[in-house]
């Protein structure tokens, strides 16, 4: 027989993961503020493997509109540069010789209201999956009923799952709002 417990914990654990990627992905989007998130899917060419850029280079955010990426070997420069320009960043490094710095540019009102449009639109893939997870385990409460599952445990179930959904998807809604109102403060 269906353990109910166990499926709610699962149907939780998938949305609160649907929640984290999108958490995740809002911080990878540039928004006028200089955030070492930003380069996080970077890839350095580092003795022939591909590493993560803090892997090779401290990272740091000495103010607002700049980040400044100091390698811990200075033959790495050339290295770091490429791995820059060809990740989807979108900002030109310039160094000195032994500092990188990448400077942000304050978006335009237009950039903005796409950054905008692009946040929600990760945030809806979050509420599809979180939507998703919700009706699967609804299934799976409605097949439970025929392996003797009680109707009374089964609409018990459905509410807790219910408002678990709730719960995830108002989260959901903050971090957009979070990150919207982020973005269109100039």
């Amino acid at each position: 027989m269906l353990d109910v417990k166990e499926t709610l914990a699962n149907a939780e654990e998938r949305m609160e993961m649907a929640a984290m990627f999108l958490e995740e992905s809002l911080n990878r989007v540039r928004a006028g503020r200089a955030n070492v998130a930003i380069l996080d899917g970077v890839r350095v060419n580092s003795y022939g493997m591909k590493v993560p850029l803090n892997q090779v280079a401290n990272v740091s955010v000495p103010d607002p509109r700049t980040i400044a990426i100091r390698p811990w070997d200075k033959k790495a420069i050339k290295d770091i540069e490429k791995a820059i320009m060809d990740s989807d960043v979108g900002i030109t490094p310039e160094n000195n010789g032994e500092i990188i710095r990448l400077g942000i540019p304050q978006p335009t009102e237009e950039r903005r209201k796409e950054l905008v449009k692009q946040c929600n639109k990760i945030g809806e893939k979050a509420k599809v999956e979180v939507r998703n997870v919700r009706s699967e385990t609804k299934e799976k409460l409605k097949k439970a009923i025929k392996d003797g599952l009680s109707e009374d445990n089964e609409k018990d179930a459905e509410l807790d799952l219910q408002k678990v959904h709730d719960k995830f998807i108002k989260k959901i809604d903050d971090l957009l709002t979070a990150k919207t109102k982020e973005i269109m403060t100039v």
